[in-house]
């Protein structure tokens, strides 16, 4: 795998090393091949790892793939692929509702990872960034190569993606608010979360209302961390549970009202700003 990158004009100068290590996260093991087979370069000349890397210089680096040794994934329906943004680095697409992000068992075929791979097989490989719940449809971030993969994570970890979803509640929601309440296991249903004081990690979400309807809020959700199930969890502790959850509502119809409707990111090599819709939404 080969990778040319600009350095941003706001980038600040840094050895080879640093760049390798603290900027774009490459592991120990893989750094070490790539400074045995000078598999770096700097607008086109070869280097050391106590070179300097300015803004504006183009780095060329070339990796084995021994160096991120792929799994098996079962190919499925590249059809069931709908692209929001592309570039050869990572993927957003649209969710549909009711398919889950990725196979928990080695001979699942019809989950999203597999599609994706089918979509961009022979040249890349899908690697999960973040999930959505089955029942949960909108945009997903993947990466398309293990390179790019601790980044993006390490972004979302620093708050820097920028997440919005839609939602419809139950009952009549008047004001914006902020839920702050950890979560943590449900010790009596193990596909539950709940509401957790003591034992919970630290969950914030943010609740904007958008529109009332009859009986109902449909309202914006924006995270500050990303636990599982955090929005359900959340929504249901204040008494307006997701309208069609079967977990946390005790009148489950229809399909769960939740759909990630919004993702933003500053380009991790490029600077560029991604924001894509993953329209249509469920209003």
């Amino acid at each position: 795998m080969k990778f040319t990158m600009t350095m941003p004009d706001h980038s600040i100068e840094m050895s080879v090393k640093e760049l390798l290590e603290q900027e774009w996260l490459v592991p120990r093991k893989v750094r070490h091949f790539i400074r045995t087979r000078k598999g770096i370069l700097i607008n086109g000349e070869a280097c050391h790892f106590q070179s300097l890397v300015h803004p504006g210089d183009i780095i060329t680096l070339t990796v084995e793939a021994s160096d991120y040794p792929e799994r098996s994934i079962h190919l499925g329906d590249k059809n069931q692929i709908k692209v929001l943004y592309e570039d050869e680095h990572l993927i957003i697409v649209n969710k549909p509702y009711g398919m889950k992000t990725h196979p928990n068992q080695p001979d699942e075929q019809d989950t999203l990872l597999n599609h994706l791979a089918a979509y961009l097989a022979p040249d890349f490989q899908p690697h999960v960034v973040h999930r959505l719940d089955k029942e949960t449809s909108g945009a997903i971030l993947f990466a398309k190569n293990p390179f790019v993969l601790p980044i993006l994570g390490r972004l979302l970890e620093q708050k820097s993606i920028y997440r919005r979803y839609q939602a419809i509640v139950h009952g009549s929601l008047k004001k914006e608010l902020t839920i702050n309440k950890k979560i943590g296991r449900d010790r009596h249903d193990r596909r539950k979360r709940r509401v957790d004081p003591k034992g919970g990690k630290t969950a914030i979400t943010h609740v904007a209302v958008a529109k009332q309807l009859a009986n109902q809020t449909a309202v914006f959700c924006q995270l500050d961390t990303g636990r599982t199930h955090q929005i359900r969890v959340h929504l249901a502790s204040i008494g307006h549970p997701l309208v069609g959850d079967p977990l946390y509502s005790k009148r489950p119809s229809g399909r769960l009202m939740l759909h990630a409707y919004e993702l933003h990111l500053i380009h991790p090599f490029t600077s560029q700003k991604i924001a894509v819709k993953a329209i249509p939404g469920l209003w």
